[in-house]
């Protein structure tokens, strides 16, 4: 599972002209489910996702999480994260998960974000989405679990 957590002050996303998600604070994640990964590893991701520090405190030192400071997750499913791209220059696919299960799993993740007290607003699974991002920092983690 691989995640690109970005720190937003603003993300809206629309389908088809019309909103569908927006978030005024908090964390924009792009999540990519991998053959093979589990609820255990969902699990972790949202714990870590929950958990990671990187707002700033009082001292301007990273150190406070988006429950720290009341924001906000708008998680988006991104299979494309999984493209392999070391051989040629088209991207392969074949490392993301069937879209049945990642779709689980994305859910999943969600609620086990939301189970941590993260408001946690969502994409929608297979869509051509539209994202707007007015980025905080930049700040842009890349996880792997």
């Amino acid at each position: 599972m691989r995640a690109v957590v970005q720190r937003v002050k603003r993300t809206v996303l629309s389908v088809d002209g019309k909103l569908i998600s927006d978030i005024d604070f908090g964390l924009a994640v792009f999540l990519g489910v991998k053959t093979g990964d589990s609820e255990a590893q969902a699990e972790a991701m949202a714990k870590k996702i929950a958990n990671l520090r990187i707002f700033q405190d009082g001292n301007g030192k990273m150190n406070l999480s988006v429950k720290d400071v009341g924001g906000q997750v708008l998680l988006v499913s991104q299979f494309t994260l999984l493209g392999d791209c070391s051989h040629g220059n088209r991207p392969s696919f074949s490392d993301a998960e069937r879209p049945e299960r990642a779709k689980f799993l994305y859910e999943f993740v969600a609620e086990q974000l939301r189970a941590r007290d993260v408001p946690v607003k969502t994409g929608v699974f297979g869509a051509d989405m539209k994202i707007e991002q007015f980025n905080d920092g930049p700040v842009s983690i890349i996880l792997e679990i």
